[in-house]
């Protein structure tokens, strides 16, 4: 089965988060006759899976996931999200792009590679979850725990997430930064516009901080990472009456942070400005994503050599983009990269890769996961 078919085979498994709709299945038994020892460390209604060949050093561990988000209303699609079709040179689907393509890929690179080279260095490792686009509590971190529990750490990880921007392998991602989100409810007294001395307006008494939240240089980044942001995302007050003072204004803010700053850094900071403007108000934090960064190293340099090999294109590193299951990952891998299709409609209606893509990619994976293991035919 060439990598067109087997992600044509993914596609079709409707898959929205937490549902495997048994892609696993399907992998684990295209993983099972190349001598791998294929493990369910299934949590709830999340399925994952951690699949090895080998018991020597190094350890090369390709990671993705096989959940895909809502498709949005069907009629928009000009073909069902989950009968994967190919038209005009593209490959349409939910999960064309993110990130069932880079599975199909991952696995056809392995095959191929023990074909050539049955009794390579190193060992081989694959690590998916159905829980990345969703809550990612019962995923990638309950493998990572069974694996820390073992003593078992894995020397290098590319993960399949779609980085590239305008051509395959144009972007691979070594880090990603930290998020952050909290709820803050500033109290005020309700009343009468018309008597604004008996009430206190708690959108004009927060204004000033919100001023300087949004002002204030949280840090300045570094090489890798950008300066850390502040974004208000969500504003409310009032009754909906144009003639009520509202009583409360709740906000909810977002941090995308680097490893210059650290969630407890954050926190204090945002509590020091809100007392410094004497503002009666609750504030409670979502538990943080944090940052992870790879320096370049050898990982990078295999990843990008082999790029420019197979498409000519050279590659940059980039830390842009939200969170992914690699910060997971590095917990137990001193380097973890990321590195896919183009993500131009990832989450998109009409979600496509081209077809043309496919082959290159795993031809990417089969030498770099060569390169690693020191593996020869």
């Amino acid at each position: 089965m060439s990598t067109l078919e087997l992600a044509q085979a993914l596609i079709a498994r409707r898959s929205p988060t937490p549902d495997d709709a048994g892609c696993l299945d399907l992998i684990a038994a295209r993983l099972a006759p190349l001598g791998f020892v294929c493990e369910r460390v299934d949590c709830g209604p999340v399925s994952n899976l951690w699949a090895r060949r080998g018991k020597a050093a190094p350890l090369v561990c390709f990671a993705g996931h096989t959940d895909v988000v809502p498709t949005g209303p069907v009629g928009a699609w000009h073909s069902d999200p989950f009968v994967p079709e190919v038209r005009a040179g593209l490959l349409y689907g939910r999960g064309a792009a993110d990130m069932k393509s880079s599975l199909a890929a991952m696995v056809v690179a392995i095959e191929r590679l023990v074909a050539d080279a049955p009794r390579h260095p190193g060992s081989i490792a694959v690590l998916l979850t159905s829980d990345e686009e969703g809550d990612a509590r019962d995923g990638t971190v309950r493998v990572v725990e069974r694996l820390r529990e073992r003593n078992e750490a894995i020397d290098y990880c590319i993960v399949g997430e779609p980085t590239s921007v305008s051509k395959l392998g144009d972007t691979v991602k070594n880090g990603r930064r930290g998020s952050l989100s909290a709820r803050l409810v500033v109290r005020g007294v309700q009343g009468h516009v018309a008597y604004p001395q008996l009430a206190r307006n708690p959108v004009h008494l927060a204004a000033p901080a919100l001023a300087e939240l949004s002002r204030e240089t949280w840090d300045l980044g570094n090489e890798y990472f950008p300066p850390t942001t502040f974004q208000i995302s969500n504003a409310r007050a009032g009754t909906g009456a144009t003639n009520v003072i509202p009583g409360e204004f709740e906000l909810l803010f977002n941090f995308r942070f680097a490893t210059a700053s650290t969630p407890t850094s954050l926190q204090d900071r945002v509590h020091a400005i809100l007392d410094r403007h004497g503002l009666d108000y609750e504030l409670s934090w979502s538990p943080a994503s944090r940052p992870y960064l790879t320096p370049r190293g050898r990982l990078a340099a295999v990843l990008t050599e082999a790029i420019a090999r197979v498409t000519g294109v050279a590659t940059e590193l980039s830390t842009s983009g939200g969170t992914s299951d690699g910060r997971f990952i590095s917990d137990i891998c001193a380097e973890v990269v990321e590195f896919g299709p183009l993500n131009a409609t990832i989450h998109k209606v009409d979600e496509c890769i081209a077809v043309a893509d496919l082959e290159p990619l795993t031809a990417i994976y089969q030498q770099a996961l060569s390169a690693l293991l020191g593996a020869a035919p």
